[in-house]
């Protein structure tokens, strides 16, 4: 297990990271992940940022109840899940740096490029949206980014948006207990970690959503796109990492 300062640490850092989320609408699991990726047991890191991250969502969800625009949800999640079983049974193995970096430039492009068609934003776009983000999140892991970026660009509004992004996730995050259960982690020596993590990041998500709730729709969308961006940017950055020192002495 681990010691009580580290303990603490990823306690207010759940705080932290869900108050992130519930201000810029993404990024919160992500910075969440990195960290517990480099100081708890690799076995741990999934299973337990899967609980944290659907406690999490959850009480955004509860406390945004009323502004989840629920036909996304419900075209979008059932298709997410049956896009992670179609790459799971294609058993596709793509090299992990260029999958990053499509994913890289995909989010710069939902961020960035042009508002999605009409057609888009009817049951086919949350179709074939639900089905590439499900295939995809089987390789890459955290799919929030993705989903985020693509909830956006279907929505104006601050709160529908966030809203509707918390509904989602929850949703994708709650079959990793069950799977990671099945396959013999014990989750109780994990329990307390999970339940101060989770207990905090309610506080970090309602402090955050009331901050939502004071800034302009355009504010949030600048916050939006910069977290997007630095977060496709250090995507980038992994994937083209290895080949750095190959370059480096090509050009020299």
């Amino acid at each position: 297990m681990i010691n009580e300062a580290l303990f603490y640490g990823l306690v207010l850092l759940s705080a932290a990271t869900s108050l992130l989320t519930a201000v810029a609408g993404a990024g919160g699991g992500a910075v969440l992940i990195g960290v517990m990726a480099l100081v708890l047991p690799g076995s741990a890191v999934i299973p337990v940022h899967g609980l944290v991250q659907m406690g999490s969502n959850v009480g955004r969800t509860g406390l945004s109840w009323k502004h989840i625009h629920w036909p996304t949800v419900a075209w979008f999640v059932p298709f997410g899940l049956l896009g992670t079983f179609i790459g799971s049974l294609l058993l596709v193995q793509l090299p992990t740096h260029f999958l990053q970096i499509t994913i890289a430039l995909f989010l710069i492009w939902l961020t960035w490029g042009p508002k999605l068609p009409q057609s888009f934003r009817g049951r086919a776009g949350l179709v074939g949206g639900g089905l590439v983000t499900g295939f995809i999140s089987l390789f890459v892991g955290a799919s929030g980014p993705l989903v985020a970026a693509f909830v956006k660009a279907r929505f104006s509004q601050r709160m529908q948006t966030v809203a509707t992004f918390s509904a989602v996730m929850t949703m994708q995050h709650a079959p990793k207990a069950l799977v990671f259960g099945m396959a013999g982690f014990v989750f109780q020596d994990w329990l307390p970690l999970v339940l101060a993590m989770i207990a905090a990041g309610f506080a970090g998500t309602w402090i955050g959503l009331h901050w939502l709730k004071k800034i302009t729709d355009q504010r949030f969308d600048q916050l939006f796109r910069l977290i997007i961006t630095l977060l496709a940017l250090r995507l980038l950055w992994v994937a083209l990492e290895p080949f750095v020192p190959a370059l480096t002495s090509i050009t020299s």
